[in-house]
C-alpha cells in the first residue's frame, strides 16, 4: 500500500506507472538537500512542511502544495506532527506538466484527487489511473500561485546566519541589529537584499514574519504565543499585521 514509514527508505524510480503516491505521518523529518528524476507534488493534510528549493524558503500549510520538477534540489523540513502526501510523476508525462517551481493553492477537488492517488496501490496498470490522472491535471493546471515563498540572498556576509532560517528560535532581527550581527553597514545590507531577492530587507523581514505564521499556526500554536514568537507588541498587532498581509484574520484564513 501507499502508506509508509517516515524513516522507511523509498524510490518512486522502482514503479513504472504514470503516478506512484505515498502517504507519510512523521513528528519531525529532514529529508537533507536531495532530488528525484520524476517530478514530485508535496502537500501536507496536517501540519506544515517547509521546503528551501531554487534559493527560496517555501511554507506548505495544508490548503498549499508544492510542485518540484525533476532534477530540482531541494530540502523538505517538519518540526512537529505533520501529515503529508507525495505524488511522483512520470517523465513520459513532463509535455504536460509545469516545468518549474510552484506553490500553489488547493481547491477541495484537487486536494480530494491528491488524496486518492497518494493512496493508489503500486500494482494499478496505467489505464487503472488514466481518468483521475487527466482530471488531475485539468485541475491542477487552473491552480493560482499562492506566493508563499521568501527568497534568499546568497552574499557570504549573510551565510551563517541564513544556516539557521529554519531553526524554531530563529529570529529576524531589525536592520540595524542585523548589521551589528553580520558586520556590514545597514546600507550594504539593504543594497545586497535590492539585488539578490528583489525586495527591500524590510519587506523581506514581513515575508519572513508571514511565513513564521503561518507555519506556527499550522502546527496548532496560540495566536498570543504566534505575536509573542515573532516579535509582536500585542495579540491584536499580530492579527492587524496579519490581516494586512493576507486579507483576513489568522482564523478565518485557515478555515477558508
Amino acid at each position: 500500500m501507499a502508506v509508509i514509514q517516515s524513516d522507511c527508505g523509498f524510490d518512486s524510480n522502482q514503479y513504472e506507472i504514470p503516478v506512484v503516491g505515498i502517504a507519510v505521518k512523521t513528528a519531525k523529518h529532514d529529508s537533507g538537500v536531495h532530488s528525484h528524476i520524476k517530478d514530485q507534488l508535496a502537500l501536507s493534510v496536517k501540519g506544515c512542511t517547509t521546503i528551501t528549493i531554487d534559493g527560496q524558503k517555501c511554507v506548505l500549510p495544508p490548503m498549499r502544495a508544492a510542485w518540484i520538477p525533476g532534477g530540482v534540489d531541494h530540502r523538505a523540513q517538519m518540526s512537529n506532527v505533520t501529515d503529508y502526501r507525495s505524488l511522483y510523476f512520470d517523465r513520459s508525462l513532463q509535455s504536460r506538466l509545469p516545468r518549474e517551481l510552484m506553490i500553489v493553492d488547493v481547491n477541495p477537488l484537487l486536494r480530494e484527487l491528491i488524496e486518492r492517488m497518494a493512496f493508489w496501490p503500486f500494482d494499478m496498470t496505467a489505464e487503472q489511473q488514466m481518468n483521475a490522472l487527466n482530471l488531475f491535471i485539468e485541475e491542477f493546471a487552473s491552480a493560482k500561485d499562492s506566493h508563499l515563498n521568501l527568497p534568499l540572498p546568497h552574499d557570504y556576509r549573510l551565510q551563517s546566519w541564513l544556516e539557521t532560517i529554519n531553526a524554531p528560535d530563529f529570529m529576524a532581527p531589525t536592520l540595524n541589529d542585523l548589521s551589528e550581527r553580520v558586520g556590514a553597514s545597514a546600507k550594504t545590507i539593504t543594497r545586497i537584499f535590492n539585488k539578490e531577492t528583489g525586495m527591500s530587507y524590510q519587506s523581506w523581514r514581513q515575508q519572513w514574519r508571514l511565513l513564521g505564521a503561518i507555519e506556527l499556526l499550522s502546527n496548532e500554536v496560540r495566536v498570543n504565543e504566534v505575536a509573542d514568537r515573532l516579535g509582536f507588541s500585542s495579540d491584536s498587532a499580530f492579527i492587524s499585521f496579519f490581516r494586512q498581509q493576507t486579507g483576513c484574520t489568522p482564523l478565518a484564513y485557515f478555515s477558508r
